[in-house]
């Protein structure tokens, strides 16, 4: 596994964008730290935002490209819903950051294996792209974890792209019931140790192993949950670096 994720970066996040007094939105401090990553130097980096887990929505698309513009960087928008000609792995292979919105990743999973967009983005991160995103497109990246994917009722998914071989619970203090679901799936051995990530946090992964927890200056922290040895749940706070 090692092997085959070196040079790898995936940040898996609990934010996106903030209010903005020159536009609609802006990007967050998060997402500005994601682009950082990608160590682009002498050319704007060009962003593929990816809003599949969403529906695509194409009411949001101006505004995301606003807040591009505002941030320095090239953006476009990768479409499976009502998409146009141009191969994906064209699309995909342009990308310095790609940067996956929220919604369902139950859909997004679905849709991305339909159109072996979850390969080309596997190979892409092989070659240095940073894969990013929020929610949905945080938990992605991972074995599984907590979703509301199939309704107002939280289940799990077991089986994303485990790029990532962690568990992840999102929105772990905004929404709590999300908390005693991964401790049960944990513990249960249904999903390996992870994270949870309140809002306004992140991990940062390098060659599949986590390298750093990060948190915005109004952001909670970051969770490490863990099988004991007694089979239960055993979670402790980390202490996450805020940008």
């Amino acid at each position: 596994m090692a092997a085959a994720l070196a040079g790898v970066t995936v940040l898996a996040t609990c934010s996106g964008w903030q209010p903005s007094t020159r536009a609609e939105l802006e990007f967050s401090p998060l997402q500005r730290f994601a682009v950082e990553l990608t160590g682009v130097s002498g050319r704007a980096p060009r962003v593929l935002y990816v809003n599949t887990a969403g529906g695509d929505p194409r009411q949001s698309e101006a505004i995301e490209l606003d807040a591009a513009r505002l941030a320095g960087v090239q953006a476009r928008h990768l479409r499976l819903f009502g998409r146009t000609d141009e191969p994906l792995d064209e699309i995909v292979a342009d990308a310095d950051l790609v940067w996956v919105g929220g919604g369902s990743v139950v859909n997004l999973l679905a849709l991305w294996r339909a159109h072996g967009l979850d390969t080309l983005l596997v190979e892409a991160a092989r070659r240095g792209t940073v894969l990013a995103g929020t929610s949905a497109g945080a938990l992605c990246w991972h074995v599984g974890g907590p979703t509301s994917s199939r309704g107002p009722a939280l289940d799990l998914v077991d089986d994303a792209l485990a790029l990532v071989p962690a568990s992840l619970a999102v929105h772990y203090d905004s929404q709590p019931l999300r908390r005693p679901l991964f401790h049960a799936a944990i513990a249960a051995g249904r999903l390996p140790a992870g994270y949870g990530l309140d809002e306004g946090t992140a991990v940062l992964y390098r060659d599949g192993s986590l390298a750093e927890a990060l948190r915005e200056p109004t952001g909670g922290t970051v969770h490490r949950v863990e099988r004991s040895t007694s089979a239960t749940a055993a979670e402790h706070p980390l202490a996450p670096r805020t940008l």
